[in-house]
């Protein structure tokens, strides 16, 4: 399956941007309730769910991390979940950098590259670079990103619809 992996570029950017917004949202909504930064990072939509750090954590990870795996480059380091408010947009500032650095050439041709990674712990599937990309790291990269918008609309952060679309259309 023929896919434009460098696509995905500017399609992660616009998440990463997404999450620095709903993540500043966040900040101001816990600032004037009285929550702690601390507290809002680890406000969790139900409990047996990752808290906001996590979702975080996750796009900033996967946006970087798909992608060079994506174009046979190094995969960049982790960034945890125990990160500040401010560490956390420095995270994702990062993270945009990066993407900025990626070129079309550096994704020709890959589509249908054999990549094995282990996920889980314990499975170890290889499928074609555009399947992952395409499949399996977007649909986990928009997942954490709406999981982050719910857990604070539940914490009453008043943002809506529109502010998932932070970062361009």
């Amino acid at each position: 399956m023929t896919i434009n992996l460098y696509s995905f570029v500017g399609m992660y950017d616009r998440v990463l941007t997404t999450a620095a917004h709903l993540l500043a949202k966040g900040a101001e909504h816990a600032k004037a309730t009285g929550a702690t930064e601390s507290d809002m990072l680890g406000w969790r939509l139900i409990d047996d769910m990752q808290p906001l750090g996590f979702q975080l954590m996750v796009v900033c990870n996967f946006s970087r991390q798909w992608l060079a795996r994506a174009a046979d480059l190094p995969v960049p380091a982790d960034v945890g979940a125990d990160l500040s408010v401010a560490e956390f947009q420095a995270a994702i500032a990062e993270a945009k950098a990066y993407l900025a650095t990626l070129t079309p050439a550096q994704f020709e041709g890959r589509d249908d590259v054999p990549l094995t990674v282990t996920i889980g712990g314990d499975m170890a599937p290889t499928l074609p670079a555009g399947q992952w990309v395409s499949v399996f790291a977007t649909t986990n990269l928009y997942f954490h990103l709406s999981t982050a918008y719910a857990i604070l609309r539940s914490k009453g952060v008043e943002i809506g619809k529109i502010d998932l679309f932070a970062g361009g259309l």
